[in-house]
């Protein structure tokens, strides 16, 4: 039976926040986490839309919010080695398992993990060229979010854009998410919070009039594929 979607289920709870989550499991979630979001998250359309260009003029401070397992800003970091541009990456995260796991795994790529609140960076003076999270704004309540929004502002300088990208809930994204991780639940995603979580995320995401209606003024909701929001402030636009 398919879930009432009607509205966010914000009582619902992912099972990997628990601070007693099984941590092999949570280990496990963290490895599989790239290759989740590479298909989910298309990292690559942002790296070509908003990093690239910048890149191109500059070196770039870059920060991810919630960076989780820190694949995000891995994958970052490659293409731009690739590209032969310089940028400076942070992963942010206020769980210290998940800095400490990253940390551990970050394979050469050179990124800087600090387990902290976006408040700390704002009280230490930091600014950032791209600042960014991914599948973060399902996890905060309403005044969490509120506070996110206006941190991550305050932390991205002239000329810099901050993009917070989720999933939209739908029933067409839930049973998508649903049919597609099925077959490997007993395989590649066996032993992880991921089938679990994910559509859990569904549940608990906002919808994009949702999200319009809660956007401070100079955000911008935007749709992307496949089922995916985008809350963005750019200084273009602003």
């Amino acid at each position: 039976m398919s879930p009432d979607l009607s509205a966010r289920a914000v009582d619902a709870r992912e099972l990997m926040d628990d601070p007693e989550a099984d941590q092999r499991m949570l280990e496990r979630t963290y490895l599989r986490f790239e290759l989740v979001n590479r298909v989910v998250s298309r990292p690559g359309a942002l790296y070509r839309r908003d990093i690239r260009p910048r890149a191109r003029q500059r070196p770039l401070r870059i920060l991810d919010v919630g960076s989780g397992g820190g694949d995000l800003c891995r994958g970052l970091a490659v293409r731009l080695r690739r590209d032969r541009l310089d940028a400076d990456i942070t992963a942010l995260d206020a769980d210290g398992r998940a800095t400490r796991w990253a940390q551990a795994h970050d394979g050469g790529a050179g990124v800087r993990y600090r387990c902290a609140l976006t408040a700390e960076l704002v009280r230490d003076g930091e600014v950032f060229d791209v600042v960014l999270s991914n599948h973060l704004l399902h996890h905060l309540e309403p005044g969490e979010l509120q506070q996110l929004l206006r941190e991550t502002r305050q932390l991205v300088g002239e000329g810099g854009v901050v993009v917070h990208g989720d999933i939209a809930r739908s029933r067409t994204a839930y049973a998508l998410f649903a049919a597609s991780t099925l077959p490997f639940s007993r395989n590649l995603l066996a032993g992880s919070f991921i089938r679990a979580d994910g559509l859990t995320s569904i549940r608990r995401s906002y919808s994009p009039r949702e999200l319009v209606a809660v956007a401070p003024p100079g955000w911008l909701v935007r749709r992307r594929l496949p089922a995916r929001i985008e809350l963005r402030w750019d200084a273009a636009d602003a």
